[in-house]
């Protein structure tokens, strides 16, 4: 698990559950893939959005990391999932602007969890 200098921080398989576990508050996942545009899009919008608000964002490589990819159903990229005290809330859908993210993420925590994949 590493974490960058705009504190998105790298998951792999091993780490997913348990780095999850142990983050306090609202959590984001992003799952990314290296030739994907739009993911390096999103990644500076969660990046600027987490210094911002409350928010712990997490990033999967989803070929390096095929298992998760596939636990999640992961079938296009960037897929986001929101977290709360370290248990998943949903699948997230927004546009890639901090200001739709934060609704989406305000709206989803209005509703009741939904079971994990």
């Amino acid at each position: 698990m590493t974490e960058s200098a705009d504190h998105i921080v790298q998951l792999d398989q091993f780490r997913y559950h348990h780095a999850l576990e142990e983050t306090p508050g609202c959590s984001l996942v992003f799952f990314t893939g290296p030739h994907c545009g739009a993911c390096k899009v999103l990644r500076r919008v969660l990046a600027g959005l987490a210094a911002d608000m409350d928010l712990s964002v997490f990033e999967v490589d989803a070929e390096r990391d095929l298992a998760l990819a596939r636990e999640f159903a992961v079938f296009h990229l960037p897929s986001m999932f929101l977290y709360v005290d370290g248990e998943y809330h949903c699948e997230l859908q927004a546009e890639a602007r901090g200001p739709a993210i934060a609704a989406a993420i305000e709206a989803a925590l209005a509703r009741p969890a939904e079971e994990a994949p």
